[in-house]
């Protein structure tokens, strides 16, 4: 094997000798060998280690470290999240479902909501919000259209979560599910009607 590898790597086998004798000397290797190597045997260390002991010492998979998280905050309900200009400063930690991490930073007062219904599932399109998924919200953000948002609807005083589109002009909440029913696709923004947050990010929640 020896020979193979000295072949493959145009160096004496003395050379390929000492690489096996000496493992963690691994600068007596070339990156040029080093991936030469990888390459042929399918190794599973990196090539910068093999070379120059360069961390991580496994080449990469199909999983990576994902970004950071900003924070946790309360998972709420819709009446909680249509009050929660009023509910903020006095929140305490027992009054959330549950405290959930994000990594986005959702501000002083950020939430989590969790979606209620089907009404912004869209399998076939970009953006697809089934029911359960949990929407990370930061109500310090000013909406502008084709962004997802939580409104309060004045009759209720409960949190709905649709997209924000002008239509001549005018401001409606749209339900992106596609088979929705099209007298109820769009809302239009009526008066007392009251911006509760801006939607960045989405996520499933803790798995089982």
């Amino acid at each position: 094997m020896n020979t193979d590898i000295a072949r493959l790597c145009g160096v004496k086998g003395a050379s390929v000798t000492n690489w096996f004798n000496n493992p963690e000397k691994v600068s007596t290797i070339s990156r040029a060998n080093a991936e030469k190597l990888c390459a042929h045997y399918k190794l599973d260390v990196s090539p910068a280690w093999l070379a120059e002991g360069v961390l991580p010492k496994y080449a990469a998979s199909n999983v990576s470290l994902g970004p950071d998280q900003k924070g946790r905050y309360p998972l709420i309900s819709e009446v909680q999240a249509g009050m929660w200009t009023e509910l903020c400063d006095q929140f305490q930690p027992g009054d959330a479902e549950e405290w959930l991490p994000s990594t986005k930073n959702l501000g002083k007062c950020g939430y989590m909501l969790r979606v209620n219904g089907n009404s912004m599932e869209d399998p076939g399109g970009r953006f697809s919000f089934p029911d359960g998924m949990v929407l990370h919200v930061n109500p310090d953000l000013t909406p502008t259209p084709n962004q997802f948002v939580i409104v309060r609807r004045e009759a209720t005083q409960e949190a709905t979560f649709k997209r924000y589109v002008l239509l001549d002009g005018e401001p409606y909440l749209e339900a992106i599910n596609p088979n929705w029913p099209v007298d109820k696709k769009f809302l239009k923004l009526q008066p007392g009607d009251a911006w509760c947050g801006v939607v960045v990010d989405a996520s499933l929640g803790n798995l089982p």
